[in-house]
């Protein structure tokens, strides 16, 4: 870093930062968080804590004609026993809405996690920087994209000329999903597939995907309701089957609840409900999911069902079915509710799809796949007609 008279200084405030529902003050700066207060409140799951502190689709925003940007952070990794490890998280920088540079950051704090319960110890580490140079040195609109799967506390912002925050003037996309939407096995976070799609639209995204949880929680409903949008979609079903969380007596009215619930703070929002992609393990096994002690053992982490497909019958939930309830709750309610869309995630990614690019781990799309998702998603949804197009 330059001597200190270089560089301009900017506190980091809300007003830079897109994508955060809250910031937290931390003893060193400020986290950005994905859940309110009260929603974190009402959850017991250390694995929903921890996937709503990690910013998916959090990014700084920022005009300047600076040419060097530092930003300090103290980000938190993750350390699994047994499994792999972990790429350090990446920092994407765009400038006028191209992906332009990436780096990451060294240092920060460690967690070791519990893999089955999300829940670990961490140990403190010193803050670390993200240096972007060579910008051309002229007015210009800049992204810092944060790390989609790693917690990062932001300690300092610095420049060589001025900053100030970008005028907001595009629609607003809230979208709710499972570990795909928060965006496992993505190279970074601006190419995960609801930024890539967002990118491609046009539209300002605010991403609740959660790894592992999107559950149909009553408490993720009430953020989704509270949540300024222009348009909203949720990708659901995975997470209920691998979690084996419910029968399908309780699915249906979970579904019609969670509906419910937005539909009180956005009654005629444009709501797309996606339901999930191929995942063969998936499609006739119920969970719950396992990890794959045999890969695990060979240094690979992978995933498998564990379920028997025999109890589908006295209501196991698999994709397939989830699919066929998804779409016929959403048909029944568009009777009156005409701003209410349904979307097979399997014309994301389907059969075919699968045999061309299957998951690397058995559940989760690789950085192509993102791309393929992404780019499908934002023709179907934002394309000409879709239904997420026009604002109410």
């Amino acid at each position: 870093m330059s001597s200190e008279q270089h560089w301009i200084t900017t506190p980091i405030t809300a007003e830079l930062l897109r994508g955060a529902r809250e910031l937290e003050r931390t003893e060193r700066g400020l986290r950005p968080l994905r859940l309110p207060a009260r929603a974190r409140a009402q959850c017991t799951d250390e694995r929903m804590l921890v996937a709503q502190a990690e910013p998916s689709g959090v990014r700084l925003v920022l005009r300047t004609r600076a040419t060097v940007v530092e930003l300090d952070t103290v980000p938190t990794k993750k350390v699994v026993p047994g499994a792999p490890p972990r790429p350090d998280g990446v920092y994407d920088l765009l400038v006028d809405g191209d992906l332009t540079d990436r780096t990451s950051v060294a240092g920060g704090n460690v967690m070791t996690a519990d893999l089955a319960t999300g829940s670990g110890e961490v140990r403190p580490g010193p803050a670390g920087t993200a240096r972007f140079s060579g910008l051309p040195a002229r007015e210009k609109l800049v992204e810092i994209w944060l790390p989609h799967n790693e917690s990062t506390e932001l300690v300092a912002l610095r420049t060589d000329a001025p900053v100030e925050p970008d005028a907001q003037d595009r629609a607003v996309w809230l979208h709710h999903g499972s570990s795909i939407s928060h965006g496992s096995n993505a190279a970074s976070p601006s190419t995960i597939w609801p930024a890539l799609a967002a990118a491609r639209a046009g539209v300002d995204l605010i991403n609740l995907g959660f790894s592992g949880n999107a559950l149909l929680d009553p408490f993720t409903a009430r953020a989704l309701r509270d949540t300024p949008a222009d348009l909203i979609s949720l990708k659901l079903g995975i997470n209920v089957v691998n979690a084996d969380l419910m029968r399908l007596r309780a699915f249906t009215p979970a579904v019609h609840g969670f509906l419910d619930t937005i539909r009180e703070g956005h009654p005629e929002t444009p709501l797309l409900v996606v339901s999930p992609i191929h995942c063969p393990i998936h499609e006739d096994t119920p969970g719950p999911g396992g990890v794959d002690l045999d890969a695990l053992k060979a240094g690979e982490l992978r995933f498998t069902a564990t379920g028997d497909p025999d109890e589908v019958a006295s209501g196991k939930l698999t994709l397939r079915v989830i699919r066929d309830e998804l779409a016929r709750v959403v048909r029944l309610r568009a009777a009156d509710d005409p701003h209410l869309h349904y979307l097979d995630g399997c014309e994301l990614y389907g059969e075919a799809d699968a045999a061309e690019l299957p998951l690397p781990d058995q559940l989760h799309p690789d950085a192509a796949t993102h791309e393929r998702i992404g780019t499908r998603f934002a023709g179907h949804a934002f394309g000409p007609g879709g239904p997420l197009t026009a604002r109410p």
